[in-house]
This record gives structure tokens, C-alpha cells and sequence, in this order.
């Protein structure tokens, strides 16, 4: 189960920063406790989960959110800071 948490994060970890068709979020917080991200999302199903800021609105409140990544998603900045390659999108 691990495995496809990872692979369904993929590399939204905390510090980076990712776009796609709805904006461009920096990641606050990946939360891996399957009961805290069932009451964050309020899904009976939810494994994990992400607190993201939207950087593209100033004052923008932190939410959370259980998307997986996808080939939509691209990442700006990885979790150190460094800029990411940006050769392509996620894994689906």
C-alpha cells in the first residue's frame, strides 16, 4: 500500500511547488495518517493527503486536497528548493 500512496503523492512533497489546469499550489503539509485525511477530505476512503496554498492568489487560505498526481501535473520547485526538470508531468 505504500508503494501506491507514493506513486498517487509522487513528488508533492513538503517546500514543492506544482501546477496544473486549476493552478499552482505550493505543498504545506503531506499528511499519511489514513484517519486525519479521512477527516480532512471527508472521504470514507481517503489514504493520505495534502495541504497546499494556492501561490498564484495572494492571501490565499491553505487547503487540503486528495488528487493523485497525474501526466496534468508539473513540478516548478522539488521540496529542497532546487528547480525541477521540467521534461514532463506525473505518471498517468
Amino acid at each position: 500500500m505504500r508503494r501506491v500512496v507514493d506513486a498517487q503523492i509522487g513528488p508533492r512533497l513538503e517546500g514543492a511547488i506544482y501546477t496544473n489546469q486549476d493552478g499552482a499550489f505550493e505543498v504545506l503539509a503531506v499528511i499519511r495518517d489514513p484517519k486525519r485525511a479521512r477527516e480532512l477530505l471527508n472521504r470514507r476512503c481517503a489514504q493520505w493527503a495534502l495541504i497546499v496554498q494556492d501561490r498564484l492568489r495572494p492571501g490565499a487560505e491553505p487547503f487540503a486536497v486528495g488528487s493523485v498526481w497525474t501526466t496534468s501535473d508539473h513540478l516548478v520547485r522539488e521540496a529542497d528548493g532546487t528547480p525541477a526538470n521540467t521534461n514532463g508531468g506525473g505518471t498517468r
